[in-house]
């Protein structure tokens, strides 16, 4: 059963920043087409790998919660969102594999270093939750858009899980050899203004419609950190601001050279943004960034979706590292990063109009 995919539909121009980075969405068909007979659905095996390796971190969690760290605030809420992802990742499954526990546990999911028997351990979660993040990715080219974009949502909360539980350590893109255009970054760790040469192969309609949303947001997160770091004292918090700028507008750039080289034109910036709320100080400007990095999780979300190889890749560690930044600026936890919630009622739905002038 697949979820509705979605579009994130930004203009450029003069949409608003909240519009920019509000995920609005329509739908279209799903890629797998429906031909006679039954077939066998290719993503079964890649959703019975992430669902046992979601089993492997589920039973670390419950033998830790069983003994020393059973008084670790930080372990049940995380051991919820694993069992929420696990669910994500079993729609679709035959019963007999959904059930808890009936596929084979993943070997990539074991903490590395960890000794067969070892008393699980704070710091072995932490690294079992790493290495399944990195795990997540190695099927992310192979299969279909829509569960590519629930791989890549989870394999950036099992990093932000590794990360809190206090390893922080680097998830490595896997490298692949088709000849889209270059990867906005190689690796987690690699600045994404390091990209690869480019190509001159035509990009399909709909990674070029992904990457424009994506070029769109970028450009209107470089305005909001713009603000950001103007309403936020000399400090450390400035610093995370400007280096969170720089990161932006590399990742802005990487798209257009992404754009270019498939042969489209990409979007230029909108003459100015509105902000979704009033930024007057600090503390707002650490909420417009918690906002900023959150929005940006689903353009990245549906950006996995729409492309592949290499770029699929890139998406797929900008949705990472949006996740990560969000986290540093108070941004709600969230089992699935930029999948699609349910909707809300029309009364909740916040009314944000265009701008054509700066405004802060």
């Amino acid at each position: 059963m697949k979820s509705p995919s979605r579009r994130t539909l930004l203009a450029a121009g003069t949409l608003a920043l909240a519009g920019l980075l509000a995920a609005c969405s329509g739908s279209d068909g799903s890629g797998g087409g429906a031909g006679g007979g039954h077939k066998a659905d290719p993503d079964l095996p890649i959703r019975s790998r992430a669902v046992a390796a979601s089993d492997t971190l589920l039973t670390q969690y419950d033998a830790l919660l069983a003994g020393a760290g059973a008084t670790d605030a930080r372990l049940r809420p995380l051991r919820a969102e694993v069992a929420q992802q696990r669910a994500a990742l079993a729609v679709g499954l035959p019963a007999s594999a959904a059930a808890k526990g009936s596929a084979s546990p993943s070997p990539a999911a074991t903490a590395p270093g960890a000794a067969p028997g070892a008393a699980p351990t704070v710091a072995l979660l932490a690294a079992a939750e790493l290495s399944t993040a990195q795990a997540r990715l190695t099927d992310l080219d192979a299969a279909s858009p829509e569960l590519a974009r629930l791989l890549a949502s989870v394999s950036a909360a099992d990093a932000l899980h590794a990360a809190l539980l206090g390893d922080p350590g680097v998830v490595t893109v896997p490298v692949t050899a088709d000849p889209s255009p270059a990867p906005a970054s190689a690796s987690a760790s690699a600045s994404p203004t390091r990209s690869a040469a480019a190509s001159a192969t035509p990009l399909p309609a709909s990674a070029v419609t992904a990457l424009q949303a994506a070029l769109a947001a970028e450009h209107a997160a470089v305005y909001g950190y713009g603000v950001i770091a103007a309403r936020t004292p000399v400090g450390p918090q400035r610093e995370q601001a400007r280096a969170a700028y720089a990161a932006h507008e590399a990742r802005r750039d990487a798209w257009h050279r992404n754009l270019a080289a498939g042969g489209a034109t990409p979007a230029a910036a909108a003459p100015g943004y509105q902000l979704p709320f009033a930024v007057p100080d600090a503390a707002a400007a650490g909420r417009l960034a918690a906002y900023i990095e959150t929005r940006l999780t689903a353009v990245y979300a549906d950006l996995v979706a729409d492309t592949g190889g290499s770029l699929r890749m890139s998406a797929a560690t900008a949705l990472r590292e949006s996740v990560l930044r969000g986290s540093q600026w108070g941004a709600a936890a969230d089992a699935l990063p930029g999948m699609p919630a349910a909707p809300p009622s029309p009364a909740a739905s916040p009314s944000v109009s265009p701008s054509a002038s700066p405004r802060s």
